[in-house]
């Protein structure tokens, strides 16, 4: 019998807060030292921030004190109190509607939209989409995102490494490729302000949430993929749509694929052990 009491949980839905932010340059060089970001002469105020690194401000800062066992802030204040313990990014779309500028003031209002329980070969699954919408303090949209957060128990340990055995995966038109390391991982929790623990302690991630080692953050995956499409795409990017498929693990390879098409590109982020970690869509105009 599931454990899931949906209707409680969509109490949450219309949920909302209001956060303000300085788009600091320091953070900014702090981001592209991690990910190895050429030119960084153009991060300083005035220019526009890169895709996605809106997501290293209006950052969360619960005290120690109400920090969960897996190092995220304890449930049931801004999102509903989902009683699964793994908690991941399983995906948003993200519409860019005006440059967030290096140096700005930025106010973010976020909604709970949905919450939806389904089951999975693995039991329960609840997905919670947030929308997060930036403005200038003028008023002037800047981003709108829909945020997809899913929640499951721990997974048999290991389980989440396994690779697809036999599959084959097209090169793509555009490749580029990085191996996540630990620094680089608590460079980006530190960066983001995420505690989570399948970031930096290994014990916890086989022992508790069945990985086989250190996961990389989804939305850094993104992020780089984002990055990626802005630097191959050749005009600017409008709309950014990426779908989480499996985790990526220090020390395994992790191959960035773009593939040109009308309006935009087709994206993959794959692992050297056969899996397709995430997909995404640009679009321009």
């Amino acid at each position: 019998m599931s454990r899931i009491d949906l209707d409680q949980l969509r109490r949450w839905i219309g949920r909302s807060r209001t956060d303000e932010d300085a788009i600091g340059a320091r953070h900014a060089r702090l981001m592209a030292a991690t990910v190895d970001r050429p030119a960084p002469e153009r991060i300083r105020d005035g220019e526009p921030l890169p895709a996605l690194w809106h997501w290293l401000y209006f950052l969360d800062a619960a005290p120690t004190r109400e920090v969960g066992r897996d190092g995220h802030a304890t449930r049931g204040e801004f999102l509903p109190p989902v009683p699964l313990s793994n908690r991941m990014w399983a995906g948003g779309r993200v519409r860019f509607l005006a440059p967030v500028t290096i140096g700005a003031t930025v106010r973010r209002t976020s909604e709970i939209l949905r919450v939806e329980h389904k089951l999975g070969r693995a039991g329960d699954l609840v997905f919670v989409t947030v929308l997060h919408a930036l403005e200038s303090p003028a008023g002037e949209p800047l981003v709108r995102e829909e945020h997809d957060i899913v929640y499951k128990d721990p997974s048999p340990p290991a389980a989440g490494g396994a690779s697809a055995a036999g599959s084959e995966i097209a090169d793509g038109q555009h490749i580029r490729r990085f191996t996540p390391n630990s620094v680089m991982l608590f460079r980006y929790s530190a960066l983001t302000f995420n505690g989570h623990r399948i970031h930096y302690d290994a014990d916890y991630c086989r022992d508790v949430e069945g990985y086989p080692n250190l996961v990389v953050h989804g939305p850094l995956v993104a992020t780089l993929l984002a990055n990626f499409a802005d630097d191959i795409g050749g005009a600017p990017m409008r709309d950014f749509t990426y779908r989480a498929l499996s985790p990526a693990f220090v020390g395994n390879v992790v191959t960035l694929r773009g593939d040109r098409r009308d309006g935009g590109l087709d994206l993959r982020a794959t692992s050297d052990d056969g899996r397709v970690l995430m997909q995404a869509e640009a679009s321009t105009g």
